[in-house]
């Protein structure tokens, strides 16, 4: 789910390396055997899946407001700029966009790397008749759709407002100079407004982990210094070494035919239990964070959203804590991305003390804990917020917990055993 409310122009670079720091030409490498290889037929899915939980892959990303990695796509090579997105299925590249130009100065904007398919050799169009064009199941938030040469094209809203569309293709991913996925299911974008494209890493069966048989990964978020700026964190594709010291909860799972208007049935859903500020545990029942018979309610970890949102029973608590706390110091009529209205001058870390730590607590007595002084994220202009917004603002029904909240933590996501871990770090140190 793509939620992150202001975009900076700035390069990115993503070094992906091997475990004995050997490196290779290209910007992604690996342990002794490969992420995904070509396996025989004959090879039954869970020998596969124990086959390609054995490789492992560290790279990097950068990170203002969203984790950005850079991908090598196609053969030869083109690095691709991605969003790392576990809220999303369809991953997708921006193939040779027109030129963007800002509409108050009619400037072009900073040039982004655009994906030519004319020169990958690996390169197709899906058809219509491919089962991905006209699934039983719909993949897309709008119907797929034809063109007169039978090419299968695709239409993607996200809840933050964005749109992509462009035509669904398949293409490899090169692990090394003699490696590469299978061809992946890729929408390939030639009407879309955002600067990168998008690694859909959610449970869906279109998305990167599902077609390219990854059973774990991981990511560590470094806290930042403001938003105009960049730091880098860590992305594990299979086992991450420093696992023996996350705590896990289930990942809560639920038939994509139960028919719940508001469920979004392919994301990260976790057993949130309650939200605590300082030594104060908020009157919100549990209830509020899990879904209803219609699905709302549904809390889900997302690295594509930068904010974390709450549904009113909980956000409601939540305002009524930190105006006791630090009421008078609220920048009033003031609200952040139409969604956060928690919002502060003057100094950060001192009213950050006052209103103290807030934990996200789950099942299982599992906690991510933001201590006070990274309790207000800084959102631009002097002004700092909770970093928690209103998700009914944005036409949504669920509690999502943001990157912003993810700072500082490796989140690993265990999709063979059907859980989620966390554990805290320091990640701006590991990632150098």
């Amino acid at each position: 789910m793509l939620i992150f409310l202001l975009f900076f122009s700035f390069p990115f670079s993503s070094s992906f390396i091997l475990n004995n720091n050997h490196s290779l030409s290209f910007p992604l490498t690996l342990t002794e055997t490969p992420l995904v290889k070509h396996v025989s037929n004959s090879i039954n899915k869970n020998q596969r899946l124990r086959i390609l939980s054995s490789y492992n892959v560290k790279s990097s990303f950068k990170y203002s407001m969203a984790l950005v990695v850079s991908l090598p796509i196609g053969t030869p090579p083109q690095i691709q700029q991605m969003v790392l997105d576990t809220g999303s299925q369809l991953s997708w590249i921006q193939c040779n966009p027109k030129q963007r130009t800002n509409s108050k100065t009619t400037s072009p904007r900073p040039p982004t790397t655009s994906f030519d398919p004319s020169l990958s050799s690996s390169f197709s169009l899906l058809p219509c008749t491919h089962p991905a064009c006209k699934p039983p199941v719909p993949d897309f938030t709008l119907p797929t759709s034809c063109d007169q040469n039978r090419i299968c094209h695709y239409s993607y809203f996200y809840a933050d407002g964005t749109y992509a569309e462009g035509k669904l293709v398949r293409e490899k991913l090169a692990l090394s100079n003699s490696q590469s996925t299978p061809p992946l299911i890729l929408g390939c974008a030639q009407d879309s407004k955002d600067p990168w494209g998008i690694l859909g890493m959610n449970r869906g069966r279109l998305s990167f982990p599902s077609q390219a048989q990854v059973t774990k990964f991981s990511y560590c978020v470094p806290t930042r210094q403001d938003r105009s700026s960049s730091v880098t964190g860590s992305f594990y594709l299979g086992d991450n070494p420093d696992s023996s010291h996350f705590r896990y909860v289930d990942i809560l799972t639920f038939p994509q035919s139960q028919t719940m208007p508001n469920l979004d049935p392919l994301a990260y859903t976790v057993p949130m239990q309650g939200i605590r500020i300082g030594a104060t545990k908020l009157n919100i029942p549990p209830s509020v964070f899990k879904p209803d018979a219609g699905g709302s309610g549904q809390t889900m970890v997302d690295s594509g959203s930068e904010l974390t949102y709450l549904v009113d029973a909980a956000y409601n608590r939540v305002r009524e804590e930190v105006v006791r706390l630090v009421g008078p110091r609220i920048k009033k009529g003031y609200v952040y991305g139409n969604a956060a209205d928690m919002c502060f001058d003057g100094n950060a870390v001192e009213i950050g003390r006052l209103i103290g730590d807030m934990a996200f607590e789950f099942e299982k007595g599992v906690e991510i804990v933001i201590p006070k002084e990274r309790v207000l994220a800084d959102v631009g202009g002097g002004v700092h917020c909770l970093g928690i917004g209103r998700s009914e603002r944005l036409g949504a029904a669920s509690n999502i917990i943001g990157n912003i909240h993810q700072q500082n933590q490796w989140v690993e996501f265990d999709l063979a055993n059907h859980r989620l871990g966390f554990g805290e770090a320091d990640c701006a140190r590991l990632a150098k």
